[in-house]
């Protein structure tokens, strides 16, 4: 018999266990399983014993297109990801001209997509401040449901100014319209009314130092937060899902909320496993400004239980680069007038690999579900992603576990090259980024894939409780 593809010699995870097979591909899907099997390909790839995950997900991106590709572009955008291993991305609503808060503009979004992806992509909806006092929530929620997103996202703090933030009650009443649906509704979880305050405060005070962001932003506002959440969550039923959380507090409330019976998840980012607010923001400045701030040592602590103990569910980047040169770093701006947002698609395997697997913070399995399983599952993509199974599509993140370098943000595929992981040594590196069967991205070749390959995945399936998700 003949394939269009075999992978040779690849480590796959068995639970905590990597069994080493051949993986045979037709049609973009993976249809058996081998062990040294004699058959034609039109394409072999041997995998060398390296690890091969299912393809990494990030759920959580921001690649500006269309409206700021002064910032990132889809195809610059997806390089990155193709880069980094991953193999899929599901973009936010509000970083698009304009943001997608009804079907006409995600058809608008999608249609300026057409011809530049290279790993594939599905889409958040949206909902607004300015969505709730129009009082047309219904029929935006349910043609943007009828056309497939995977969730649906609200500000409590300002994004841009086409994506109002919404107020408490404002964000009641989208929980209270989304709930019936059964898609998750993520927020960014800061209190608006403390951030506000307190940048005023120490703006006032004179403080230009970049570590002020984070005391300005501090971890009670996003404490605050999450607590607002769970009790909408609680009254009206609705999935509550804490979008890049960054502190210790955040995760005991979670924690505590799901052995209460809330339907509650929550994601975090390298970052704010990794980063302390004080030691990045001196060394890198606006270059580590982000909201939420990154935090303290503790916090880094306490997050990596919750990934080990199952209270944060999955991981994902927020990755959302500005211009430096007229929005990161331009002449005279300082601390507080400065873009929040980073890089993130192209570190993220990477980093959970070296300090979160190879240092031995995370097993196997467990890694899996944070990068693949969990987020494709609860953004109802599982198991046409997410999975290693007879029928997926065949999307492959191959590792050098091995492999010891240093993250160089002259040398990463988004449009502005800065990072605060700049210098940073690892130890694992993505040597392999394959979608549906078709090679995108090769570390002794660079990006390989064609943009227009990557295609928009509609929502699969809409489940209340997601199996495997640990509410």
């Amino acid at each position: 018999m003949s394939y269009e593809l075999i992978i040779k010699n690849a480590n796959i995870p068995q639970g905590d266990r990597q069994v080493l097979t051949d993986i045979l591909v037709n049609k973009g899907v993976i249809v058996g399983f081998a062990k040294d099997i004699e058959a034609e390909a039109d394409v072999i790839i041997d995998a060398e014993g390296k690890l091969v995950l299912p393809g990494v997900i990030d759920s959580h991106t921001h690649f500006n297109d269309p409206g700021f590709t002064h910032r990132e572009d889809f195809v610059t955008g997806t390089s990155s990801a193709a880069a980094g291993g991953v193999t899929m991305i599901v973009d936010m609503p509000c970083c698009s001209v304009p943001s997608v808060r009804s079907a006409d503009n995600l058809f608008n979004k999608l249609n300026a997509l057409e011809g530049k992806g290279i790993v594939d992509y599905a889409m958040w909806g949206g909902i607004t401040g300015e969505d709730v006092r129009n009082n047309v929530l219904p029929e935006i929620i349910s043609e943007q449901v009828a056309n497939g997103v995977v969730a649906f996202k609200v500000y409590m703090t300002p994004s841009v100014p086409s994506y109002p933030r919404v107020t408490d009650p404002e964000m009641l009443e989208a929980f209270a319209a989304v709930s019936p649906t059964g898609l998750p509704i993520g927020i960014h979880a800061e209190n608006y009314a403390i951030c506000d305050y307190f940048t005023g405060k120490l703006k006032s005070e004179g403080r230009l130092d970049y570590p002020a962001w984070a005391e300005a932003r501090m971890a009670l506002a996003e404490k605050a937060a999450i607590q607002l959440g769970i009790s909408f969550a609680e009254e009206t039923g609705a999935r509550l899902h804490i979008v890049h959380m960054s502190t210790g507090a955040g995760n005991q409330l979670i924690r505590e909320a799901k052995l209460k019976g809330v339907k509650v998840t929550a994601e975090s980012c390298p970052h704010y496993l990794t980063l302390n607010a004080v030691d990045a923001m001196t060394e890198f400045g606006t270059f580590a400004k982000i909201a939420p701030p990154l935090r303290r040592a503790e916090d880094n602590e306490a997050l990596w239980q919750g990934l080990e103990d199952g209270t944060i569910d999955f991981m994902a980047t927020d990755h959302a680069p500005y211009e430096i040169a007229t929005e990161k770093d331009a002449p005279g701006m300082d601390v507080w007038t400065s873009f929040p947002g980073i890089p993130g698609v192209e570190t993220l395997v990477p980093i959970m690999i070296s300090e979160g697997y190879n240092k031995g913070r995370l097993s196997l399995s467990r890694l899996v579900e944070l990068l693949c399983t969990n987020p494709a599952i609860h953004y109802g993509l599982y198991p046409k992603k997410g999975a290693l199974e007879i029928g997926t599509d065949a999307d492959f993140t191959i590792v050098d576990l091995e492999k010891e370098w240093t993250i160089d943000k002259d040398q990463m595929h988004c449009k502005p090259k800065y990072t605060p992981f700049h210098g940073m040594k690892l130890k694992g590196k993505v040597d392999k980024t394959i979608v549906r069967g078709t090679l995108v991205y090769d570390d002794a070749l660079g990006v390989v894939g064609k943009p227009g390959y990557g295609e928009y995945v509609k929502r699969q399936t809409i489940s209340e409780l997601p199996r495997l998700l640990k509410y």
